[in-house]
């Protein structure tokens, strides 16, 4: 399969590139700095860096043409690029520019991508579409904080709940995956997931190798229901 991610260049983006590869796939690694990322993905031969920054969307445009130029189709989507900032500040010392750069990234980033890319998806006989969400954004998981993390993926967890229903004639698979709390530049190293086990399930999920029994888009790398 021919297989889209972003934020390809480190973390769980890194970890789903590698396991992607590994597993015979073409993956189109997308980044914001194409020269920094070269070390990083020149693992494998089935890797293609894509310059890709998804808060702008002349860029994911261009990405979504170089490859329709060159490959013609993508079978899935993993947008998987994201941002957590503020972290544990209080509502009243909330800087509203952070929230909005977090939107811009989280919620916005997904959106632009989908837009540019679905076109290319159409053809696709085993289209998928995964947007890497957290158990941050479930009603039930609240914990009155990380303001614009969790509104950003609870936000996202609807948009990818939309799009399911938008796209389920077509034969695309969409959720909302929850990847654990793992080792990363995001996680810290206090997370006790490895980035690596996440990337099998995703992948399980997109080969279609777990049975889902959720009834809406939101699950997590295993493949099981998360909370609302």
């Amino acid at each position: 399969m021919r297989i889209l991610i972003t934020g390809a260049n480190r973390g769980l983006g890194l970890a789903l590139a590698q396991i992607g590869a590994e597993r015979g796939h073409h993956i189109f690694a997308g980044v914001r700095d194409v020269a920094q990322a070269e070390e990083k993905l020149s693992f494998n031969h089935t890797v293609t860096i894509l310059p890709l920054d998804v808060t702008d969307e002349e860029s994911v445009s261009n990405a979504a043409n170089i490859i329709k130029a060159d490959f013609g189709t993508v079978d899935v989507i993993v947008n998987n690029a994201g941002v957590l900032v503020d972290r544990d500040k209080k509502i009243e010392e909330l800087d509203i520019t952070q929230v909005q750069k977090t939107f811009e990234v989280n919620l916005f980033g997904p959106m632009r991508v989908v837009k540019h890319f679905l076109p290319l998806m159409m053809k696709s006989e085993c289209a998928s579409i995964i947007n890497v969400s957290s158990e941050a954004g479930s009603f039930e998981n609240a914990y009155g904080g990380d303001y614009p993390y969790a509104t950003s993926k609870m936000a996202l967890n609807m948009f990818s709940e939309q799009l399911s229903k938008y796209v389920s004639k077509e034969n695309t698979l969409v959720y909302a995956v929850h990847p654990g709390w793992m080792k990363t530049d995001m996680g810290g190293q206090r997370a006790p997931g490895n980035p690596i086990d996440t990337a099998n399930g995703i992948f399980d999920i997109i080969e279609r190798k777990r049975s889902i029994g959720s009834r809406y888009a939101f699950i997590n790398y295993e493949g099981k229901p998360m909370p609302v």
